[in-house]
C-alpha cells in the first residue's frame, strides 16, 4: 500500500525512466506517451542539453528569494520570452506551474483596475466548459462543471458565457461558423453590461485544452472579443498553458489571429516537464501603470522564478523553437499534418464523432450514435475505458469527459512532442483504433509487453 496520496486512490505503475517519447515503467514495459503527459512534454524525454543546463545551474545557484535578488538566468529567460511575446508584452513573472501563473494573472488583472482608480473593477468573467487551473482562484475561473462542482461552496462566482463548440453548436453555422463566433462574442458584450461596471478582465483559451479536446475558434470570434474588451476598458487574459511553446504551430495560439492580449499566461512546454514552471506575461500598459502608481506588485510566492526551473526553461526555448515548424499543421509536409491526416482516419470507427484541432494538439471525441452526435452515458467512461485499453497497448492517451454540457460527452487529447517520428505517429494512430474497436465491441482487453 502506497504512502503517496494520488489523483486516485488505486495502484498505478511506476516510472522508472524516460528517453525520446517513450516512458519506461519499472516491469520493462514501453509506452509511447501521445498526449505528452498532460501535453506538457514537448522535447520528449532524457533531452542530453536540458539534462547538462539542470546540473549546470544547481553547481552555480539553486535559489534566491526573489524579494532580495535577481537572478542571470531569470534576466536570460525574461528576454527570450518577451522577444518572441505578442507586440506590447513587455515583463514576465516567473512561477512554478500553470495554476500559479493563472492565480497571479487574475490578481494582476485586480491590481491593475484599481491602480487606474477602477476599484469597483474585480469581475473575472470566463466562459462555460473551459478550464484555467486547481487553485480556488483558478477554478473559480473555470467552466469545467466536474472539476469545480464540489468546491462552489468554496469559491466567488462570476459570469460564464458560452464557447464557441461548433459540432455541438447552439448558433448558425452555415457560413462556415462565422455567424455563430460573432453570436458567442456578443455574449461576452452582454455580460460585461450585466457586470455593471465591476467586469476586470476575461479569460479565455484561445483553442480549448482537456476540457473540450481541442476546440478551435470560429472566423472572427477572438478579433471580436479583443475589440470587446478594448471597447469596454477590461482586460483580455489569454490562457496559453497549454497552446503555447509552438504547441499549435506559432509561438503562442494567439499568433493564429494576430490577437494582443494584455496578458498571456503559459506553462507545461515553456520547461518541458524538466521543471516546474511557468510565467506570466504582461503588457506595458500594465506594467507602466503599477510602475507610476504603487510600484509593487502585491504577490507572490516562495518558489517563483527557482533558478533550477528556469534553466529548463532557457535549455528549452530555443529547442522548441527549432521545432515550431513540425507543428505548423497547414505545412502538408509537417509531422502535425501527418498526425491529423492519421487520426481523421479514425471517423471510420463508428463511436468516433469528431476529429478536431490544429498543430500537436488534437481531440477525438466518442459518440453513441453519429449522425445524432449521442453522447455515452457518463457511467459507461467510454474514453476512459479506451485510455486503459490503449495503455495495456502501449501508449498514453489522455481520456476526459464532460464536453457536451459539462457532465456528458467522452473525448480523447493527443498532444505528442514535436520529436514524434511519422512511423511512431502510423503505430499510435493504429493501436487507438484498436483500442477504440476493443471497447465499442467491449472483448476482453489484450495485453501487450
Amino acid at each position: 500500500m502506497s504512502h503517496v496520496l494520488y489523483r486516485q486512490i488505486t495502484s498505478l505503475p511506476v516510472a522508472v525512466g524516460g528517453q525520446g517519447i517513450e516512458l519506461i515503467d519499472s516491469t520493462g514495459k514501453r509506452y509511447i506517451d501521445a498526449s505528452g503527459g498532460a501535453a506538457v512534454s514537448c522535447l520528449g524525454h532524457g533531452h542530453p542539453a536540458v539534462t547538462a543546463a539542470l546540473h549546470e545551474q544547481l553547481d552555480k545557484l539553486a535559489y534566491a528569494h526573489t524579494g532580495f535578488f535577481t537572478t542571470e538566468v531569470a534576466e536570460k529567460l525574461g528576454d527570450r520570452l518577451i522577444a518572441d511575446a505578442p507586440q506590447g508584452i513587455s515583463h514576465a513573472y516567473l512561477v512554478s506551474g500553470g495554476s500559479e501563473a493563472i492565480e497571479t494573472a487574475l490578481k494582476l488583472a485586480r491590481q491593475y483596475q484599481v491602480e487606474v482608480g477602477q476599484s469597483k473593477r474585480y469581475q473575472i468573467l470566463s466562459r462555460t466548459q473551459s478550464y484555467h487551473g486547481s487553485t480556488l482562484g483558478a477554478l473559480a475561473a473555470s467552466g469545467n462543471k466536474r472539476r469545480r462542482e464540489i468546491y462552489l461552496p468554496m469559491v466567488r462566482e462570476f459570469a460564464h458565457i458560452g464557447i464557441p463548440y461548433c459540432y455541438r453548436c447552439n448558433y448558425d453555422c452555415k457560413d462556415g461558423c462565422r455567424n455563430c463566433g460573432q453570436e458567442y462574442a456578443a455574449e461576452l458584450d452582454e455580460a460585461i453590461k450585466a457586470s455593471d461596471g465591476q467586469a476586470a478582465a476575461f479569460i479565455f483559451e484561445p483553442v480549448s485544452g482537456a476540457t473540450l479536446g481541442a476546440v478551435t475558434p470560429p472566423p472572427g470570434y477572438l478579433e471580436s472579443i479583443a475589440e470587446i474588451c478594448q471597447r469596454h476598458e477590461i482586460l483580455l487574459i489569454a490562457d496559453e498553458v497549454m497552446t503555447g511553446m509552438g504547441r499549435t504551430g506559432k509561438n503562442f495560439a494567439v499568433d493564429h489571429w494576430n490577437i494582443s492580449p494584455d496578458i498571456l499566461v503559459t506553462a507545461k512546454g515553456l520547461s518541458s516537464g524538466y521543471a516546474p514552471l511557468g510565467a506570466v506575461l504582461a503588457s506595458k500598459k500594465i506594467i507602466d501603470t503599477i510602475a507610476s502608481g504603487s510600484g509593487a506588485f502585491l504577490h507572490g510566492f516562495t518558489y517563483n522564478a527557482h533558478a533550477i526551473a528556469l534553466a529548463a526553461g532557457q535549455a528549452v526555448l530555443p529547442r522548441v523553437k527549432n521545432l515550431i515548424a513540425s507543428a505548423n499543421s497547414d505545412q502538408p509536409d509537417t509531422i502535425a499534418s501527418m498526425l491529423h491526416r492519421s487520426l481523421n482516419k479514425l471517423r471510420n470507427l463508428k463511436n468516433v464523432g469528431d476529429v478536431r484541432g490544429i498543430g500537436l494538439l488534437m481531440g477525438i471525441e466518442f459518440v453513441q450514435n453519429q449522425s445524432a452526435k449521442q453522447p455515452f452515458d457518463p457511467k459507461q467512461n467510454f474514453a476512459g475505458r479506451v485510455g486503459q485499453a490503449a495503455a495495456k497497448r502501449g501508449l498514453m492517451v489522455y481520456p476526459m469527459q464532460g464536453c457536451v454540457e459539462g457532465t456528458s460527452g467522452d473525448h480523447l487529447l493527443i498532444a505528442p512532442p514535436a520529436i514524434i517520428t511519422p512511423e511512431q505517429v502510423d503505430w499510435a494512430t493504429t493501436q487507438l483504433g484498436e483500442a477504440i474497436k476493443e471497447v465499442t465491441e467491449n472483448r476482453q482487453p489484450r495485453t501487450e509487453n
